[in-house]
């Protein structure tokens, strides 16, 4: 498909209404005259080809003129636009950065496994909202909404366990969350929630949060972050600033982490390994997938490499008859 860049230079082309009439005025003119008594003896005499020739001569100058007109608007090819009708999504990663989630029944840790998990599905969302907030014995709200992945993923590789104030305020942090993401223009909103223990401290109750995100029509979706059984938790740093482990049990509250998701449309998962958070969040992606009405064009070249073409060809043979077939003899 053809487009003009400078489509009102076309208007030069009304010139060519001075030039023809000058032509036509001329022509008659500068022709030879001789008075008879009449012509009819010459009627039957054909029009010599000389006369075509140089008529043929002015259509290739006014076609060298057109295509030079048609070069100054800068003509360009690109391709059609292609819409695709899908439907924005937002969605809030909340992240439990309490102590425990340096537990090391993943690798390396608990807290870096959802974080490179976390940084992948970001990278996947390129048209959804996403903010993050963390949470341990209060909640924070480390990015808010934004479509700038890049940002996004700078700041998840940031998020530290000493952020924050230890201990485990799911509550507050579905609650910092849903302020997160309650104005948001978006028909879908989620809210991601790992945590990888029991609530146990903070302002606002879990089930109390998710009667307040229902009400707004905010999904939640839980995550419990730990492996069956028990794992070497963290329990002190010695002198030296390394962490001592010790082997406790795992324990999660899953009943109240089932209780949140049911509230609000959303699911609860449980993440005994890093493969299998992954896969959660693949699940997850594949539920809330974003819907927008994008418009994708292709790129835009400009294309006046025919009409110089032309141009030359005009010229060329505009000369070539002017100095053969049409040269004047002295």
């Amino acid at each position: 498909m053809m487009q003009m860049a400078h489509p009102g230079l076309l208007w030069l082309f009304v010139l060519f209404v001075p030039l023809i009439a000058w032509y036509v005025w001329s022509w008659r003119r500068n022709e030879a005259t001789m008075q008879l008594s009449t012509t009819q003896a010459f009627d039957a005499l054909p029009t010599s080809w000389r006369v075509w020739a140089k008529h043929l001569l002015f259509a290739l100058q006014l076609a060298a003129l057109g295509c030079l007109i048609v070069i100054l608007c800068r003509p360009q090819t690109h391709d059609s636009w292609a819409t695709s009708d899908v439907e924005g999504t937002d969605i809030v990663v909340a992240m439990d950065v309490s102590t425990s989630m340096l537990a090391k029944d993943f690798r390396p840790n608990r807290l870096e496994a959802a974080k490179d998990v976390a940084t992948r599905f970001v990278g996947g969302r390129d048209h959804d909202n996403i903010g993050l907030v963390l949470f341990a014995g209060e909640s924070y709200t480390m990015v808010p909404m934004t479509m700038d992945n890049a940002m996004l993923v700078n700041a998840i590789h940031e998020v530290d366990t000493r952020l924050l104030e230890d201990g485990t305020a799911i509550g507050d942090g579905i609650a910092t969350s849903i302020n997160r993401i309650k104005d948001g223009k978006a028909v879908s909103k989620s809210i991601i929630l790992l945590t990888d223990g029991s609530n146990n401290t903070g302002v606002v109750a879990p089930l109390t949060a998710a009667e307040i995100a229902q009400k707004y029509g905010i999904k939640i979706y839980t995550i419990g972050v730990g492996s069956n059984g028990s794992a070497p938790y963290p329990v002190a740093i010695d002198f030296a600033g390394n962490i001592q482990y010790q082997t406790l049990p795992v324990v999660i509250d899953e009943a109240t982490l089932r209780k949140i998701a049911a509230a609000t449309g959303g699911k609860y998962f449980r993440a005994t390994s890093k493969s299998v958070l992954a896969n959660i969040f693949k699940e997850i992606d594949s539920m809330e997938k974003t819907h927008l009405d994008v418009q994708r064009f292709s790129h835009t070249e400009d294309n006046y490499m025919p009409w110089a073409l032309a141009l030359l060809a005009c010229v060329l043979l505009a000369v070539l008859m002017r100095y053969t077939v049409l040269r004047h003899v002295p």
